[in-house]
């Protein structure tokens, strides 16, 4: 390191995990240890949710897609992840869903951790899902069907076989590439992996559906007959105002969970309800306040938009694996001047 009178102190700098120690970081741990871990830190934080300041994502609507910031905070720390949803973008070449984030001390207000979030964010998507899952889905279940095969798909099939127990796939797309894709990576995952051509064939036999898709419209992706009595719906697909999968008398015939009602009446399934329709917040459910599944007959449906906290725990996460490791670089992100009241004298002795 430089040791010049100019050099950066230890307080200018900020550990950053870049894609590639991120990848290798999930690697060497295993995605599906990762994504127990991931959800662990889920749940101990749902579990606190009162400790924490929440307010709905902060979103810029275009005709392209969405960018939104996710903050949140406790006594000790600030967390917020910037990422967008953009559709489309698989045909330039671009990731639909990119992301970063930053966690913070509450006490000073300097970051503690920069990180690529693109795949933590398919990561803890996914744990967040199966650990739902734990919660609502039927007992013994080892069958879903997935509709939507993209860039979540393989990481939600990890995440509940890990968490649920889920052994066997039944994947549909509209775009039948994703779908071999998806298939080719599940299968030398050690699945039982049947490849559907219609929704209804994938739902066949299923105890739990995901529904996964990217287009931002009011869609139907399922329709009321084709889910029966006892299904969970893991609905991770519809995020945003406009931008929904499931028929509404699903969601009149199912109890229904949400991360953050205020947020989840926006831009989840429930936006298709009246605003008073009744919906069971999850944190309560952990903190076992309220209840999850009662009975075989049940129809739960996990209406998931993402909330910060989710994020929060996964930045936790991140910070705690990679103190004292090599996962993460130092950036010289923070000015420090020797005397905290002459940030300009610092910029001319540079120059």
């Amino acid at each position: 390191m430089d040791k010049s009178p100019l050099a950066p102190s230890e307080l200018a700098f900020v550990p950053f995990v870049s894609v590639a120690n991120m990848m290798k970081l999930v690697n060497e741990i295993g995605p599906e240890q990762v994504m127990r871990d991931l959800a662990a830190y889920i749940e101990e934080d749902f579990r606190r949710w009162p400790d924490f300041d929440k307010t709905p994502r902060v979103a810029s609507h275009s005709a392209e897609g969405v960018i939104e910031l996710m903050p949140t905070a406790d006594s000790e720390n600030y967390g917020f992840k910037y990422v967008n949803g953009h559709p489309k973008n698989g045909r330039t070449g671009h990731q639909t869903v990119t992301a970063f984030g930053v966690l913070s001390s509450v006490a000073t207000g300097y970051p503690l951790l920069m990180t690529e979030m693109t795949i933590l964010t398919a990561l803890r998507t996914a744990a967040t899902s199966a650990l739902v899952g734990k919660y609502l889905a039927p007992k013994g279940a080892t069958v879903m069907g997935m509709i939507g095969n993209g860039a979540q798909c393989e990481f939600q099939a990890l995440a509940f076989r890990a968490i649920c127990g889920i052994d066997t796939l039944r994947l549909y797309d509209i775009d039948p590439s994703a779908t071999e894709k998806a298939a080719k990576n599940l299968i030398a995952q050690g699945f039982n992996v049947t490849k559907c051509r219609s929704g209804e064939e994938a739902v066949e036999g299923a105890q739990v559906i995901t529904t996964c898709t990217a287009d931002k419209q009011y869609a139907t992706i399922l329709t009321d007959n084709m889910v029966g009595s006892g299904i969970h719906i893991n609905a991770i697909g519809g995020d945003c105002p406009g931008k929904t999968e499931l028929h509404r008398d699903i969601l009149t015939r199912s109890e229904i969970f949400v991360e953050y009602p205020p947020q989840t009446r926006i831009e989840g399934e429930i936006q298709a309800l009246d605003e008073d329709h009744s919906v069971t917040e999850l944190w309560k459910v952990m903190r076992g306040e309220a209840e999850g599944r009662r009975d075989a007959k049940q129809i739960t449906l996990f209406d998931s938009v993402g909330f910060a906290i989710e994020d929060f725990s996964a930045l936790r996460y991140i910070h705690d694996r990679v103190k004292g490791g090599d996962y993460a670089q130092m950036l010289d992100l923070m000015a420090d001047p020797d005397d905290p009241r002459d940030l300009f004298g610092m910029l001319t002795r540079a120059g």
